[in-house]
């Protein structure tokens, strides 16, 4: 091991932020006051929350949502980051991934109130447009064209993910891992030149064990999947990823998708679109759009089966044209 990564003091931080935990592990010279950067890493994840939370009714998303049809509404320009984001990956992805969905993941429960029967009824029945045709953007100032609820639940976390990141290089910190909830970002090597590693969690829901492990720099990777959170209704347990098609969650979907991007918030939503596409036109859209993703499939009997796209985890298969889940 080198002078250089004996002189470093290891620091592991962690705090609350969006009804989990956020952690970053970084080196760094011994004269270093880890206070202020814990500061700053929990005020960079409490302005993502301030704005982008379903659960709080006065976030800058919630009162977005309240505002009439066809009225132009200011947002911070971090919100309108994230909108446009999300507004470009539901366009590349076909609709897969939709911001739109808020209607849905309420009335199934996975927000602040109970499942209600009445009002999935309603978001099953409903006639939707995607965000990307019903929102408009200019600059942060945005509008809704049609009836919209927004949800930001499938990349808010990954965006949050890379403002951690963005906050330790801000601080002349250059080589860490940060996330929250299982998204992670990587920024450079460890003190003794090594990639930072990080396990992709097997579709378990009882135990939390890993399937296999990923050797990062510079890359970050998020995983959607069906084993951690989901509603059990009629003795089926439904996942908490909404298919558009429907209004309600996906039903034949992947076990888990995880997908390695430059940015946690592009593998956060990325990931979230191909749990929706399934396994084989998912597998085709990653292909189509360059992603390094990893597809782990359930057969009935519980078996976990793996499909690999891009140069990270495998050879690309054969294009698709359809986006219905499999």
């Amino acid at each position: 091991m080198s002078k250089m990564s004996t002189d470093l003091t290891r620091h592991a931080l962690s705090g609350p932020t969006m009804g989990t935990r956020w952690t970053a592990l970084f080196f760094a010279p011994p004269d270093l006051d880890a206070a202020p950067v814990k500061a700053a890493l929990q005020a960079a994840v409490d302005r993502v929350d301030a704005a982008m939370s379903t659960w709080n009714p006065g976030s800058d998303l919630m009162r977005l949502n309240r505002a009439p049809v066809g009225e132009w509404q200011a947002v911070p320009q971090e919100l309108a980051q994230v909108l446009a984001l999300g507004l470009r990956i539901g366009r590349a992805s076909g609709g897969a991934f939709d911001i739109g969905m808020g209607d849905a993941v309420r009335a199934w429960g996975f927000g602040p109130e109970a499942a209600d029967p009445a009002a999935i009824r309603a978001a099953m029945a409903a006639s939707r447009r995607p965000a990307h045709e019903g929102l408009e953007l200019d600059g942060t100032r945005v509008r809704k064209t049609a009836p919209l609820t927004l949800d930001l639940n499938g990349i808010a976390k990954g965006h949050g993910v890379d403002r951690l990141a963005e906050v330790l290089a801000h601080h002349g910190i250059c080589a860490s891992l940060v996330g929250i909830d299982g998204e992670m970002r990587a920024t450079g090597l460890r003190p003794d030149g090594s990639p930072w590693t990080i396990a992709v969690e097997a579709p378990d829901p009882d135990r939390r064990a890993p399937h296999s492990v990923l050797a990062l720099e510079d890359a970050a990777v998020a995983t959607s999947g069906d084993y951690r959170h989901w509603v059990t209704v009629q003795g089926r347990r439904l996942s908490h990823t909404m298919d558009p098609d429907r209004g309600g969650p996906v039903l034949a979907g992947p076990a888990s998708v995880t997908v390695v991007a430059a940015r946690c918030a592009e593998a956060d939503a990325w990931a979230t679109a191909l749990m929706v596409a399934g396994p084989t036109a998912g597998a085709a859209l990653a292909a189509r759009n360059g992603l390094d993703a990893l597809f782990l499939l359930r057969d009935a009997a519980g078996r976990v089966t793996s499909r690999a796209v891009g140069r990270l985890f495998g050879a690309a298969p054969a294009p698709a044209t359809s986006r219905t889940a499999d």
